[in-house]
Order: C-alpha cells, then sequence, then structure tokens
C-alpha cells in the first residue's frame, strides 16, 4: 500500500476534517509520522475517532498500521511527498539542465582513474566479440551506445538489456572476448551474474557503476562513476550524461588504438551516406 499515492487519489472527497488530516501529512510529513492519535488529532483540530476513521478510509486497519504504511512510504523518499519548488519559466529550466549536465562532466573529468580507462580501452581494442549490458532506461541506453560507437570501427559488439540474453553471451564468451556491463545503481545482481559467469571462463570485464557497489566488485576493470544527485525528482538525472561521455571516453581511445581499421571502416560508412542520404561530405562526422 502507498498511502501518498491513496491520499493523492482520494483527496477531492475528502470531508473538512479529512483533510486538515491530510494537509499535515503532505505537508509535515515528520510530525506526522511520529505522533501519537491524539497529537495527530490535536493539530488537526479533530477527535481521535475521526483520525480513526480516515485511517480505515485509506485501506489501514488501524491508526497503528496506518504509522507502519506511513514509514514504509517515508523509504521511497520524502522528496516525493513535498517535490522542489523550482521555476517553470523555460529559460530558467534550461539553464539549470544545461547547469548540471556541465557539472556532471566536470565532477566526472575530475575524479575518472585514467589508468582504469586506459586499462578497458586496451581491451577493448584487442577483443574479437565485445558485448555490452545494460538493463532498465539508462543503462540499457549506455550499452547500445556502444555498440552505436564501436561497430562503425569494423569492431564485432552486440548491446543487451535483457537478462536472460546476457548470461547466455556471457556463457557463449571467449576468452579473447571483452564483456562490458553498465549499471548507476551497481546493484544490478542479474549483471552481477553475468560477470561471474564470464569471469568463470576468464572472460575480462569492464564495468560503468559505482565504486564499491555489488556491480563494481564482480567486474575485472572498473571505470567509476560516483555523482551527487539534486533534490528535484521532474529533472532527468544528469549522471547520464557522465555516462556518455564516459562511452565516448573509451571509444575515442579504442579508436585511436586501431587507427588503420577504424579509418577503413569509418569511410566506407560515410562513403555510403553521402551516396544514398546526404550528396556531399558536410554532415556530422561519423553519423
Amino acid at each position: 500500500m502507498d498511502i501518498f499515492s491513496t491520499l493523492q487519489e482520494e483527496r477531492g472527497r475528502f470531508s473538512q476534517s479529512e483533510n486538515r488530516i491530510a494537509d499535515i501529512i503532505l505537508n509535515d510529513f515528520e510530525f506526522a509520522v511520529n505522533a501519537s492519535i491524539i497529537g495527530l488529532a490535536e493539530k488537526a483540530d479533530v477527535s481521535p475517532p475521526t483520525v480513526t476513521r480516515f485511517c480505515r478510509r485509506l485501506g489501514c486497519d488501524s491508526f497503528a498500521d496506518f504509522k507502519i504504511q506511513l514509514a514504509r512510504t517515508a523509504h521511497i523518499g520524502v522528496r516525493y511527498l513535498k517535490p522542489e519548488s523550482k521555476s517553470t519559466d523555460p529559460a530558467d529550466v534550461a539553464q539549470d539542465i544545461i547547469e548540471k549536465a556541465q557539472n556532471a562532466l566536470f565532477l566526472l573529468h575530475r575524479s575518472l582513474d585514467m589508468a582504469a580507462i586506459a586499462q578497458a580501452a586496451e581491451r577493448i581494442s584487442q577483443a574479437e566479440m565485445i558485448y555490452a549490458f545494460g538493463s532498465g532506461g539508462n543503462s540499457s541506453m549506455v550499452a547500445n551506445e556502444f555498440q552505436n560507437r564501436l561497430f562503425r570501427f569494423g569492431l564485432h559488439v552486440t548491446a543487451s538489456s535483457d537478462h536472460s540474453m546476457q548470461l547466455m553471451m556471457a556463457a557463449a564468451a571467449k576468452p579473447t572476448d571483452v564483456v562490458i556491463g553498465s549499471s548507476f545503481s551497481g546493484r544490478n545482481a542479474e549483471l552481477v551474474r553475468a560477470f561471474t559467469l564470464a569471469r568463470e571462463s576468464k572472460v575480462p570485464t569492464i564495468a560503468l557503476t559505482q565504486s564499491g557497489s555489488l556491480v563494481a566488485q564482480a567486474a575485472d576493470i572498473v571505470v567509476s562513476i560516483d555523482l551527487p544527485e539534486g533534490n528535484n525528482i521532474y529533472r532527468p538525472t544528469s549522471t547520464r550524461i557522465a555516462y556518455l561521455a564516459a562511452v565516448d571516453i573509451l571509444a575515442s581511445l579504442v579508436a585511436y588504438a586501431i587507427q588503420p581499421k577504424a579509418t577503413i571502416t569509418l569511410r566506407r560508412i560515410k562513403q555510403q551516406l553521402v551516396a544514398h542520404r546526404d550528396g556531399d561530405d558536410r554532415q556530422l562526422l561519423g553519423d
């Protein structure tokens, strides 16, 4: 049960007394979580029986059950109960998004482990086959971006966001291959399983994830990305900008390591784009 969602859904049907109780829960969550039935009733200017009836209306058996459900709601994050107030002016929103992206890139640049980056790029450039794994919206995008960046250098690469496919690919991989995995939280148990299986077969594994996480512990090489996020629940995470930058850094190093091969494939791709789509070579390089 999500008390917060129920409050939002029932809000228009509450009585005046019930609305006062709801206001306290939504606007003074810490008080509501810790208050007794008498304390909550006094603050809402209602009787304790009114509080009990309110709790039952929300689907709780009693006030005690209500407090348990309310405490569970807190684990989701209080910032979702009272979101940050931000300007909705387009100029302010654009500035906020761009500044957060710039800050993410700055913090990534300052914290990157260049030795790990170099080692990861070397393994990728020498691999016969590259498997890129990621699940969920952001990490799936990162896995696909690895495929998008690396195939154009003439490398054999495939991306997967399906856990079963990842496990099968890890089982089929050889020591001459490499498995790359992305996990923003570092708690992707299925990716840990795929890494473990790959390492048992001496297949090199590379993780883009939070340092010290379960995924990091399961990988041979870790490109750590540890960035703070604000409390604005409506703004997309700027951490994904840092992950994409890390992919670009690795891809560029790989391209420099295999320049002759990469140059030939890049030129063949561009030749087809010019011939069948663009008509000339003035469009974006490589895409």
